[in-house]
């Protein structure tokens, strides 16, 4: 089993106290695979594909990847480009993010089509975000595209849409649904999808995913129960026990991890949704995207 996570991984900065940060590593599909990894069978591999540079910061984001067991062989480094780096604010457990990205190396991952073909060889599923899209030029985001669409395994596609990362709604929007044209497995948050493309309920979500092509589709919806589609059946999905969160940095990418772990494993779509909230569950019980395996529930 092989999986091909697609994106930017950031320098973290999160308050210390006293005007003191603490640094780490995180992004969102970085915090999937993350997850993935902890919770998938040892012999499984999970590899990150993004650009870093060649800068201390940037070798020491390569061996924290790789110290989590994370491949590293799709990663490309950029002569002159760093990582992005973003500060988290909390507040009452709910965060707010300040970014400084403009010449992140990531936004050079797909220049190579060569490199992406290489690297899409031999997956069982690749992920990618509207985070990963955003990031790209469009000829970019075109090239892609085109990669996942050519490779011969399954994708899962989460939206995650930043509007200040594009030049405005409709932009993202159009590229988000041609991203919905390659995916065969989609974890959209209602009150994003609602939001910005007006859709009334978690049905009318989901059935967009499904006319574009999406053949798996499981709906988030904030803490309240979801709603999966799969094998031409609806699945209404409770979301689990509520807790009090310290810090819901990274609660949706954990979430992706619990389910396609659970998904890939073979359990069906129930079981799936209840250990993508299990994770994210202890996830935001403590601060920073990123907790240790040995937190995990359900491994």
């Amino acid at each position: 089993m092989r999986v091909v996570s697609v994106g930017e991984c950031m320098v973290e900065l999160s308050g210390a106290g006293q005007g003191l940060w603490r640094q780490a590593f995180a992004g969102d599909t970085f915090n999937t695979a993350w997850y993935l990894r902890a919770l998938m069978p040892a012999a499984a591999q999970v590899d990150y594909l993004t650009c870093v540079g060649r800068d201390g910061i940037s070798q020491a984001m390569m061996d924290f990847i790789a110290g989590a067991g994370i491949g590293t062989d799709c990663i490309t480094r950029h002569p002159t480009r760093a990582p992005g780096l973003y500060m988290i604010d909390l507040k009452d457990g709910e965060r707010s993010f300040t970014y400084w990205r403009d010449a992140s190396a990531a936004r050079c991952l797909a220049d190579d089509v060569d490199h992406l073909a290489r690297c899409f060889l031999g997956a069982d599923l690749i992920y990618f975000s509207g985070i990963t899209l955003a990031i790209l030029s469009p000829d970019r985001r075109e090239a892609l595209l085109a990669a996942l669409k050519a490779a011969d395994a399954r994708v899962a596609f989460d939206s995650n849409m930043r509007l200040r990362l594009w030049s405005g709604q409709a932009e993202m929007c159009d590229w988000i649904a041609r991203a919905a044209t390659v995916a065969d497995i989609a974890l959209p948050s209602f009150e994003e999808e609602g939001q910005f493309f007006g859709d009334a309920t978690p049905r009318a979500t989901a059935q967009r995913y499904l006319n574009a092509g999406t053949t798996e589709v499981l709906v988030k919806n904030g803490g309240d129960d979801m709603l999966g589609h799969l094998d031409g059946a609806w699945l209404d999905l409770p979301c689990g026990a509520r807790v009090q969160p310290v810090d819901t940095t990274g609660a949706g990418d954990s979430f992706n991890g619990g389910y396609l772990s659970a998904r890939l494993a073979g359990l069906d779509m129930a079981a799936a949704a209840a250990r993508g909230h299990a994770t994210a569950a202890r996830v935001v019980m403590q601060p920073g995207a990123l907790i240790a395996a040995d937190l995990l529930a359900g491994k």
